[in-house]
C-alpha cells in the first residue's frame, strides 16, 4: 500500500523555523517528483517546492524561496523541508505528495508543472503549521 506520512508541524513565532518530514513507503521511492504543498484556510492547495529523486533536482515557488530548503535522504526514504524566518502567512496545512514526471523542459515550464496539485498521484494526510505574529 503506497503510503506518504507527512509530520514535523507545529506552532511557532515568526522568525522561527520548522522542519517537515514526508516519509514514504509502499512504493518505489526513487522514480518519483516529491511536492511540498500548502492550504491556508478558504485558499486554494499552493505547491511550494519539489525534488525530483532520480535527478536531485528541486524547484521552489517565489513566496518560500530562500527561506525553506528541500532535501531527500535516500537511505531513509524520506524528505524534508527545512522552514526558516517563517511568517503569519505561512500558516497553512502542509501536505507532501508524489508523481513521476516525464522531462519537465526549462525551469519556467518546470515550476509549473510541478507546483500543481493535479499532477500529484499520491498524497499524504497533512500537518498543521501555525506561525504567530
Amino acid at each position: 500500500e503506497v503510503q506518504l506520512q507527512a509530520s514535523g508541524g507545529g506552532l511557532v513565532q515568526a522568525g522561527g523555523s520548522l522542519r517537515l518530514s514526508c516519509a514514504a513507503s509502499g512504493f518505489t521511492f526513487d522514480d518519483y517528483t516529491i511536492g511540498w504543498f500548502r492550504q491556508a484556510p478558504g485558499k486554494e492547495r499552493e505547491g511550494i517546492s519539489s525534488i525530483s529523486r532520480s535527478d536531485g533536482s528541486t524547484y521552489y515557488t517565489e513566496s518560500v524561496k530562500g527561506r525553506f530548503t528541500i532535501s531527500s535522504d535516500n537511505a531513509e526514504n524520506t524528505v524534508y523541508l527545512q522552514m526558516n524566518s517563517l511568517k503569519p502567512e505561512d500558516t497553512a496545512v502542509y501536505y507532501c505528495a508524489a508523481a513521476r514526471f516525464g522531462p519537465l523542459g526549462p525551469p519556467q515550464n518546470a515550476i509549473l508543472v510541478v507546483t500543481s496539485p493535479k499532477r500529484y498521484d499520491y498524497w499524504g494526510q497533512g500537518t498543521q503549521v501555525t506561525v504567530s505574529s
